[in-house]
């Protein structure tokens, strides 16, 4: 589903026109992406939940040339699934 597909989806669920869901969807990734910038952990009971996770520096093999690199340290989006999503899915 790529992201006009879900702003059809949230209007028809929703009643909602799909240019106030596309407002709704483009202030949910703001506001979601500001949290997560300030270093806040968003949770959706239910839903699931978002956090930044720190991943330490390592080392790694460059593919082509098969020498070693070293892979720098970076933040990453971790998304964990909350249990009534887990239970939908199944």
């Amino acid at each position: 589903m790529n992201k006009t597909e879900l702003i059809n989806a949230i209007a028809e669920e929703s009643g909602l026109s799909k240019v106030d869901s596309k407002k709704a969807l483009d202030a949910f990734v703001k506001a979601t992406t500001s949290a997560l910038k300030k270093g806040d952990k968003l949770s959706l009971i239910g839903f699931g939940s978002f956090s930044i996770v720190e991943k330490a520096e390592r080392q790694g093999i460059n593919p082509a040339t098969k020498k070693a690199i070293t892979i720098p340290a970076k933040k990453v989006v971790k998304f964990k699934a909350g249990a009534e999503l887990n239970d939908e899915i199944k």
